[in-house]
Formats: C-alpha cells, sequence, structure tokens
C-alpha cells in the first residue's frame, strides 16, 4: 500500500504565496521522479513541476521564475513553493511519484484557489 499525503493548498490572494507538501509512504521502493500536476475545471491535468532523485528539475513555462520545487529523499517528501500567484493558477494539485520500475503513484489533489 502506497500513501502520498499532501497539505498547504488554501485561499490566497493574487500576488501571494503558498507551500505545498507530499510525503509518500508505504512499499513504494526507490524513488525516482517527484512531481506536482495541477488540473483547472475544463482543463486537462497538466505538469507544474517535477524533480529527480538527482535533483534535475522541469518545470512548466508558466510558473518558471515563480514555482520552485525541492525533495528531501531520506523523508520521500516533494515541496513545492509558489510565489507571486496568480487567479490563472487556481486548480486542484495532484502530487506524482515514480519509482526506478516506472510505476506512479497518485495523491489525492489539493485545492488551490488565487483570489484577484
Amino acid at each position: 500500500q502506497v500513501q502520498l499525503v499532501e497539505s498547504g493548498g488554501g485561499l490566497v490572494q493574487a500576488g501571494g504565496s503558498l507551500r505545498l507538501s507530499c510525503a509518500a509512504s508505504g512499499s513504494i521502493f526507490s524513488i525516482n521522479v517527484m512531481g506536482w500536476y495541477r488540473q483547472a475545471p475544463g482543463k486537462q491535468r497538466e505538469l507544474v513541476a517535477a524533480i529527480t532523485s538527482g535533483g534535475s528539475t522541469n518545470y512548466a513555462d508558466s510558473v518558471k521564475g515563480r514555482f520552485t520545487i525541492s525533495r528531501d529523499n531520506a523523508k520521500n517528501t516533494v515541496y513545492v513553493q509558489m510565489n507571486s500567484l496568480k487567479p490563472e493558477d487556481t486548480a486542484v494539485y495532484y502530487c506524482n511519484v515514480v519509482n526506478v520500475f516506472g510505476k506512479d503513484y497518485w495523491g489525492q489533489g489539493t485545492r488551490v484557489t488565487v483570489s484577484s
């Protein structure tokens, strides 16, 4: 059984900041990539940011310079610091973890609402 527990979502005004956390536990074996996706109403789920076990990062163009992803390998936890939030960042944010065998796992989602 694998669990991904997300936290940190909420309501914030435009220009504000939030930090999302996702802790992975259970029989997940070795984690390779940890990341965050988001899905806004009426839109497809999209990658926000991802980070490999070696620390390489990848960001969506829309969040570059505003969001920073990081991870604590000892705690199997991934974070995303979201600054200068915009109303268009409003979405449900999902944690995603991929192990070394290519098996991926999803969190239940945490809602982020940015008011204008």
